[in-house]
């Protein structure tokens, strides 16, 4: 609760730090886009996407998946930093003390000014050990060549990286649904690295509710 005090002494309440009115700013004539601090953004095209794509089948053939994985952690990482400095700064306190609510409220708008579609949190398996993390619109989902399995390699990595530097433990990410495979939305199961390594195979030919319940009853 905000007291008379903090009022007098700081006439600023925070709001949405990535409200996208604010957040993002450009100038068309050098085609130039910041954020609100003066960081440079950078605006990919869907042809670049694809080109990634390709580009790596190519060159790498089924190792692209692990190519893909080890850049979004390194790009998690990165995410996680600048991330952890904006809330910490805006709110004026660590980014452990920050409030679950808010945090996610800020994770959430993060992810839609980036142009990285919707993101949310599950903890149904919370209690269990896992989290699952949904995302929706994902451009990395719709770009991908076409597979009879998840392709969104470099957000499962991303995720890894994020979540393991927020909880202090080493996480593994694993997309068990995908909107390329007509899913209703992204899903990312997050673990620890030995009780996921059954479901890198399961992802070939089960669903997530399927994923979910073999794991739970077989007490992984």
């Amino acid at each position: 609760m905000i007291s008379v005090a903090d009022l007098l002494t700081n006439n600023r309440i925070p709001g949405n730090f990535y409200a996208p009115d604010v957040y993002v700013r450009g100038d068309l004539e050098v085609g130039l886009l910041e954020n609100r601090q003066g960081d440079r953004l950078l605006a990919v095209p869907e042809t670049l996407i694809q080109a990634i794509y390709s580009g790596l089948d190519k060159e790498t053939g089924q190792a692209s998946r692990l190519v893909l994985f080890n850049c979004g952690k390194w790009w998690g990482k990165s995410f996680y930093t600048r991330f952890c400095e904006q809330i910490s700064g805006y709110y004026g306190t660590p980014l452990a003390d920050v409030a679950m609510i808010e945090f996610l409220q800020a994770l959430q708008a993060c992810w839609i000014a980036h142009g990285w579609g919707k993101i949310d949190l599950d903890q149904t398996y919370q209690q269990r050990g896992f989290l699952i993390v949904k995302t929706w619109n994902s451009a990395f989902a719709r770009l991908a060549p076409s597979q009879n399995q998840p392709v969104c390699y470099l957000e499962a990595g991303a995720l890894a990286s994020f979540f393991s530097r927020l909880t202090g433990r080493e996480l593994h990410c694993v997309q068990t649904s995908c909107e390329s495979m007509g899913a209703d939305c992204n899903r990312f199961l997050l673990g620890l690295p030995q009780r996921l390594e059954p479901v890198e195979t399961m992802v070939t030919h089960l669903d997530h509710d399927a994923i979910m319940q073999q794991i739970c009853q077989s007490g992984l």
